[in-house]
């Protein structure tokens, strides 16, 4: 027996509209900032991601919704390019880690300065009560309502 969705109402359905257009315009200008360092908006992301620290590369592909032999390919360039190397994981070896080189580190950096023309703009115009709530708010929608924790 399949389950039957109640119809959104009008404001939810204008709601998941402004996310989508939220979530077109970051990718849009995220590709904009990756065409710049001459990378590929999803070489980009895997570049911000490994950021954060080495990751494995199935991890990654969880992370990016795609095959991981896609990531591969991604890793493959950006090692080519000296901005990411390969790793074993010390706790099992294994496992392959992906992690940004000191180069791959800093042009992550820049890359996320860079970005800002649809989002961080906009989104400094908003008091920073409005920004926490909205923070607060996209937390209980992804969380299940949890609240975050205070910054």
């Amino acid at each position: 027996m399949t389950r039957r969705t109640p119809r959104a109402d009008a404001l939810t359905c204008e709601v998941v509209e402004l996310l989508g257009e939220v979530v077109r315009r970051y990718h849009d200008d995220y590709d904009r900032a990756a065409a710049d360092y001459a990378l590929t908006g999803a070489q980009a992301r895997v570049l911000a991601l490994l950021a954060y620290g080495p990751t494995p590369m199935r991890r990654l592909a969880d992370r990016l919704k795609c095959e991981p032999s896609n990531v591969t390919g991604i890793v493959d360039r950006l090692v080519a390019r000296g901005l990411v190397e390969r790793r074993a994981d010390e706790a099992d070896r294994r496992v392959k880690l992906a992690a940004a080189t000191a180069e791959g580190l800093r042009t992550a950096t820049e890359l996320r300065d860079s970005l800002g023309d649809f989002a961080r703009e906009p989104l400094g115009r908003l008091a920073e009560t409005d920004r926490r709530a909205l923070r607060d708010l996209l937390h209980r929608m992804l969380d299940g309502g949890t609240e975050p924790a205070a910054l």
